[in-house]
């Protein structure tokens, strides 16, 4: 319990950094009079270092231990707000967006080496509580870490913006970076430095021979937060802004949306009846959650096209549907790839899974900007409604029993 609430507590600061730095490069570069497809551009390395990160962390982290790895992570994010503060006005628009390309980059491994290890803390964790007598509190574990990250991240894009009204974009970076400094001190003082050491797999074939369920839920994960992002980066934002919200406003709702997504999260557990086996009705519950999530973006982007009076108004409503529906979701796959993950290797396994999520991520970031560009919101609801549809043919063929140990 002391290593879990340590890994928890030094993801919350994190985590805090992370959502405060998305609304602090978002606002900025959007009042410099950057376009929308633009804005999604910035946060495209962002994701697609993270595909890299995932599977690299993962192994470096069975290899040196998961406790090392958390430090380069934290260390790593250190380094990319100090990057971005570097930004000056006086450069032309190739040089700022190329070098803040790079320096979300450098956030992207930052945040996705520090999410391998932390879930793969908790695996090593609970397993080590079990091997004492333990009942098993995996999937309550994983939903509050997973459920309380999301909520510290709402409360980041809150704290972005506040951190630029008072300190401006240099002083708010500089801010968070002296802030990640303790973080790191504290992880590094308080979790035993050789915590998950394995032996890490010796080649690619190795590496990437991960058993059905793992694969498999890899692959649902892309579409689960692909649907996601396609209208969440810049779809909605955007189409909030264009029919007269201002910027606190559209801040506001995602903070909220994000935070209450997280609380939901968290909650999971009591509404996902359990087995004694940890699969058997978990997998059905990810095939029934998976189906009814892709009907929302399906049944909004249906009354949009009928002409549904203030969809300014009635879209965020029905995403917040969307959000309890997507929250269960996450936090079964959350679980379920832990519960399909062997002990042994089960930062590789981890690593491997959240490669697909960055996946994901970057496709939903990319199609964000195309889509609403070429069809306006609309669109966009039309692309993670197919991406979920997807997501659910996936949940199909998840095993309903542990894999067989090698």
């Amino acid at each position: 319990m002391r290593n879990y609430a340590t890994v928890t507590a030094a993801y919350w600061g994190f985590t805090l950094t992370d959502g405060a730095l998305r609304m602090l490069v978002l606002l900025h570069f959007f009042q410099l009079g950057y376009s929308p497809f633009t804005l999604a551009f910035l946060f495209l390395l962002y994701e697609a270092a993270g595909i890299g990160a995932n599977l690299i962390g993962g192994w470096l982290a069975t290899r040196f231990g998961i406790a090392r790895m958390l430090a380069v992570g934290l260390s790593a994010q250190v380094s990319g707000l100090l990057l971005l503060s570097a930004v000056s006005p006086s450069w032309g628009a190739a040089l700022s967006v190329a070098w803040v390309v790079v320096a979300q980059g450098v956030c992207g491994v930052s945040k996705d080496l520090t999410k391998t290890a932390s879930k793969s803390a908790i695996k090593i964790t609970h397993d080590e509580a079990r091997r004492e007598g333990g009942e098993s509190q995996l999937f309550k574990w994983v939903a509050f870490f997973t459920g309380s990250k999301n909520a510290m991240k709402g409360l980041g894009f809150f704290l972005g913006g506040l951190l630029l009204e008072a300190l401006g974009f240099r002083g708010a970076l500089w801010t968070m970076a002296a802030a990640l400094l303790l973080v790191l001190a504290f992880v590094l003082l308080s979790l035993p430095p050789m915590m998950g050491k394995a032996r890490a797999s010796k080649s690619a074939k190795e590496l990437f021979a991960k058993n059905a369920g793992v694969n498999l839920l890899a692959a649902a994960r892309v579409f689960l937060f692909g649907a996601r992002d396609v209208w969440f980066v810049v779809g909605l934002p955007v189409f909030l802004y264009a029919s007269g919200w201002t910027f606190t406003m559209v801040g506001g709702f995602l903070a909220v949306w994000t935070i209450g997504y997280g609380i939901i999260q968290a909650a999971a557990p009591a509404v996902v009846r359990r087995s004694a086996d940890g699969l058997s009705t978990e997998v059905p519950a990810a095939r029934s959650w998976s189906l009814a999530l892709a009907l929302v973006p399906a049944i909004l982007a249906t009354m949009m096209l009928g002409g549904v009076p203030r969809a300014d108004l009635f879209v965020p409503m029905g995403l917040c549907v969307f959000g309890v529906l997507f929250a269960v979701n996450s936090s079964v796959h959350s679980y379920l790839v832990l519960a399909y993950a062997g002990s042994e290797k089960a930062a590789e396994d981890v690593g491997f899974y959240y490669a697909a999520n960055a996946a994901g991520r970057f496709m939903g970031t990319l199609l964000s900007g195309l889509l609403y560009m070429a069809g306006g919101l609309v669109a966009c609801l039309l692309g993670a409604a197919a991406m979920l549809a997807i997501c659910w043919l996936v949940t199909l063929a998840l095993p309903t029993r542990q894999p067989q140990p090698a």
